[in-house]
């Protein structure tokens, strides 16, 4: 599974490398990182066929999660990628209604549950048998 991940947290790259060290080793997940909402839609405009989930923080300069949400949904060109996932560190319902209302997949709170996140994954890419 592709998975595009959009932070302004430049860390966040490491982060995932590190708790997803088994599962990029053996090419059951491939991440790809952008640092803001426009740089996502360049990757997403380059490569349409590349991210099959995004997982986006709402909260950053510039473009927000919530505005690239919206513009993957109703704007871009490309087949969108069938799966967008939150990140926030605000959980409220308002925040929850407005991404399900853009046609976001699911929210997740940050700190990130690692262990909740590839469960998750799990459940959206089966191990082929």
């Amino acid at each position: 599974m592709k998975i595009l991940v959009v932070d302004d947290e430049r860390d966040v790259q490491q982060l995932f490398e590190q708790r997803f060290r088994r599962e990029i080793r053996s090419g059951e997940l491939q991440f790809s990182f952008a640092f803001s909402g426009e740089e996502a839609l360049q990757f997403l405009a380059s490569q349409p066929s590349e991210a099959v989930l995004i997982l986006s923080d709402i909260n950053m300069p510039g473009m927000s999660g919530l505005e690239l949400l919206r513009h993957i949904r109703q704007n871009h060109p490309a087949p969108a990628p069938p799966t967008v996932l939150m990140l926030t560190a605000y959980g409220d319902q308002q925040t929850r209604d407005q991404a399900q209302t853009l046609g976001a997949s699911g929210l997740i709170t940050k700190p990130v549950d690692f262990t909740a996140l590839k469960e998750k994954l799990q459940q959206l890419n089966p191990p082929s048998a």
